[in-house]
């Protein structure tokens, strides 16, 4: 059986070579795919198939932010149970609150200090490819 992908979307170079590292490193073989603004991360996500195990979704980014990428993943009857990880640096409450409200699965901030970012990424893409039961369809 593939493994499904897990969707990056993550605009900053640094940050998006310390993820795929970490994701790497916690041991995670799943394709990662990379989406580094919110367009293409919707393009990525509407003609996938089969969709990501889940995405990583930074909030700030260029053309399309994502909260609105989150609330068109949604909208949308196929997509409406995509597992989504907001992953941000974001500390706003407001961006935690109208994540959850939007339907976030998750909200992890971004830690500052390296081996803490590298643990985080493990943990949560360890948990969202190897622990979480999915809808098969989905």
């Amino acid at each position: 059986m593939v493994s499904r992908p897990i969707l990056l979307v993550e605009d900053n170079p640094d940050d998006e070579k310390l993820t795929i590292r970490a994701l790497r490193r916690g041991k995670i073989t799943n394709p990662i795919q990379v989406a580094r603004d919110g367009e293409e991360a919707l393009t990525a996500i509407f003609t996938a198939n089969p969709l990501p195990s889940v995405v990583l979704l930074d909030l700030k980014l260029p053309k399309i932010d994502g909260l609105e990428v989150l609330q068109r993943i949604r909208a949308n009857e196929q997509t409406h149970l995509l597992p989504v990880v907001i992953f941000t640096s974001s500390s706003e409450e407001r961006d935690v609150i109208e994540s959850y409200s939007l339907g976030a699965n998750s909200y992890v901030r971004k830690p500052v200090n390296f081996e803490q970012f590298i643990e985080a990424v493990s943990q949560v893409g360890l948990y969202w490819v190897a622990i979480n039961e999915t809808l098969h369809g989905n």
